[in-house]
Order: structure tokens, then sequence, then C-alpha cells
């Protein structure tokens, strides 16, 4: 039977960056609405993809200090292969 893994201790930068990524993706969210009503605003691009761009500098920070957010060829894995190892971000 297999030993089952406890989850890692987060520390207070691990939340942060979440919360982060989370407020980053409901602007996104909603730019993305907005642009598909109106998609000749050219500020609203501008704004888009200003946020698309600090969106995948925090996910590479959390990625890596903590591994990867999502599979599938998505995020990259560090040595010995992260996504055995929890907590996972859905999971906190």
């Amino acid at each position: 039977m297999e030993k089952e893994q406890q989850p890692k201790a987060c520390d207070a930068r691990y939340y942060e960056l979440l919360e982060e990524l989370q407020a980053l993706d409901f602007v996104l969210v909603e730019l993305n609405l907005y642009l598909n009503t109106h998609p000749g605003d050219f500020q609203s691009i501008e704004q888009y993809n200003k946020f698309s761009q600090e969106r995948m500098r925090v996910a590479h920070e959390f990625q890596q200090l903590y591994g990867p957010l999502t599979n599938f060829g998505h995020a990259f894995s560090k040595y010995p292969w992260e996504w055995s190892q929890t907590p996972w971000p859905w999971q906190v």
C-alpha cells in the first residue's frame, strides 16, 4: 500500500501570488468580454495586452517558486516531476 503524500506547507508569498493571479484573470476575462463587443477599442486592447504580460510574469514567478499551475504542456516542471507534489493551486 502506498504511503499517502502529505501536502507541503505554503508560505505567505504562495497565497499572495495566487491572489494576484486570480485578480489578473478576473481583469482579463472582463476585458475579453468587453473587447468581444468593442473590437476597435485600441486603449482596451493595450490594457488587455499589458495585463496578459503581467499575468505571464506572475505565473512564471509562481511556477519557479512553487511548481506548475497547469498541465498538458502549459507549464514546465523542475526535476523531480512536480505534479505529484501537493497542494495544487486549486486545493488551497
